[in-house]
């Protein structure tokens, strides 16, 4: 996979990203919780499911170091009204592992059931 440069643009068609915030009483306690909904016509998701396949099959160590430097990780922004609906929150996909060492964020906490 070819490295890009330069990025933006990359979705086609239709693509909404939004975070909705929920809250339910259950038992007098409240739950309150965040969903990601991303929503999109056939054309949006096939260009969202492309750049996914672009991070993932992209060789960070090929990367010159003027665009992406030792621990950083390749990334794509997605902007409300330029690649996603106005009514879209900015978005960035990304890679977890950093170019070099392959670490993953300090924040990051892996699921229980990693195969």
């Amino acid at each position: 996979m070819e490295y890009r440069a330069t990025k933006g643009f990359e979705i086609n068609g239709h693509l909404d990203i939004i975070v909705t915030e929920n809250e339910e009483e259950f038992e007098g306690e409240i739950e309150k919780w965040n969903e990601i909904l991303i929503h999109g016509d056939p054309k949006g998701l096939l260009s969202l499911a492309k750049q996914l396949i672009y991070l993932a099959e992209l060789n960070q160590e090929k990367i010159d170091n003027k665009h992406l430097p030792e621990s950083a990780r390749e990334h794509i922004l997605l902007r409300p009204n330029i690649e996603l609906s106005k009514s879209s929150s900015e978005t960035i996909i990304g890679r977890l592992d950093s170019k070099g060492k392959k670490e993953f964020p300090d924040n990051y906490k892996p699921k229980d059931n990693i195969q």
